[in-house]
């Protein structure tokens, strides 16, 4: 089998040791790829490639795959209105799956008997990694290094130093992880049951207290115009709106929740474009949909947002619910008003030619033009059928 391995590299201490260690070691010829999926600024993937050359790669490549992660996933997160636990918009974890799709067909691409990764053993990524190099291609075998040899993280510093390679690794009080539909962070507060990440955990900080009324546009559910301006691309636009939300330091939040592995995880994160567009997407829902649409959408939309989380995408039935998904944002346009405040946001109200709050029909509490108080009478007296007939049955038991 040939030797060619291609690693997941982001440039961390861990895929820094593996690119080494499976050269000098295993005598891997290594090929390095970063997928960006909108978490990287053209510095830090220029930083990242000189450094895969300084430790020794025969090539690196950014992967860039961030529209696909947009139009494949992002779009129907929001569709979905999709957030596990209530909580959490899914941000980075749900990028894992498109880097490991995009690694693993460079990987293909050039003919790699090996793939490799640095997850360790005790997170999520090492399932998404794997389970996604397993399903799309069985014949290349995945070599985990960090997580095989259960070394710490001066063993990896030591190592590294011996071949002459120094760098700052110095280990940061806290874990961020950046991407374009959010930022987890993690530190000691979060292996807590009790404690909350401090102001200074966070990357952004609150640099605006005048509150700041924007208009977002919506166009069949997918978020197109920020305040009257239209936007060629969806990253585009939630890079914009994450650039004038945050600096009302908004969208943050601890997410607790069931791992893949079966323990309990918590981390914190920040989210302020996500949160904001999909609950303005909801509210505009709230007003086009009908109550069994929204009733199905949020059933399935669940089930998505798991799947999603778990590494399940290649699931035939997330192209299913997809379907599901954008059927129903058919009249899901209109306009959102939103409220930015220091550290929330308000939603003021919506306008949209498909609003079924339509006055004509009646006014909730108010006015009815549409049917007399003698269709209700009838109406009431059938509906309580079933309920008369039980109770009189079991005797009001």
């Amino acid at each position: 089998m040939s030797k060619k391995l291609v690693l997941a590299f982001s440039g961390g201490l861990d895929t820094s040791f593996a690119v080494k260690y499976l050269k000098e070691e295993k005598g891997f010829e290594v090929y390095t790829a970063i997928a960006n999926t909108g978490g990287f600024s053209d510095d830090e993937l220029k930083a990242i490639e000189e450094r895969a050359y300084k430790l020794g790669a025969k090539k690196h490549v950014t992967l860039d795959v961030t529209e696909e992660y947009y139009q494949k996933s992002i779009r129907y997160m929001v569709y979905g209105n999709i957030l596990r636990n209530n909580t959490y918009p899914i941000s980075v974890s749900s990028e894992r799956v498109f880097q490991a799709i995009a690694t693993i067909n460079y990987a293909k691409e050039i003919g790699a008997g090996y793939i490799a990764h640095g997850s360790t053993a005790a997170g999520n990524d090492q399932i998404r990694f794997d389970l996604t190099f397993q399903v799309l291609a069985p014949e290349i075998e995945i070599i985990t290094p960090t997580r095989d040899m259960l070394l710490s993280r001066q063993d990896e510093i030591d190592y590294l130093k011996k071949y002459g390679f120094e760098a700052d690794f110095s280990k940061m009080e806290y874990s961020i992880n950046q991407g374009l539909w959010g930022t987890s962070v993690g530190g000691k507060e979060t292996l807590t049951s009790s404690k909350n990440l401090p102001e200074e955990a966070y990357p952004s900080q609150l640099e605006t207290t005048e509150e700041k009324v924007i208009e977002l546009g919506f166009e069949k559910g997918e978020l197109i115009s920020l305040d009257g301006e239209f936007y060629e691309s969806g990253p585009e636009i939630i890079r914009e709106l994450e650039q004038i939300a945050s600096k009302y330091a908004i969208g943050r939040d601890t997410h607790v929740g069931d791992t893949i592995i079966g323990i309990k995880g918590r981390v914190g994160f920040e989210a302020a474009a996500p949160l904001i567009t999909i609950k303005a997407h909801h509210l505009l829902e709230k007003h086009t949909l009908t109550k069994w649409q929204s009733y199905w959408k949020e059933q399935l939309a669940n089930w998505y947002g798991m799947f999603l989380h778990e590494a399940m995408y290649q699931e035939p039935v997330m192209r299913n619910i997809e379907t599901f998904l954008e059927s129903t944002q058919e009249n899901v346009t209109g306009k959102v008003i939103v409220k930015l405040k220091p550290y929330h946001f308000e939603l003021v109200g919506i306008e949209s030619e498909h609003d079924l709050m339509n006055a004509g029909f009646g006014e909730y509490g108010e006015t009815v033009t549409a049917w007399t108080a003698d269709d209700i009478k009838g109406f009431t007296k059938i509906m309580a059928n079933s309920l008369k007939i039980y109770n009189k049955v079991n005797k009001g038991i």
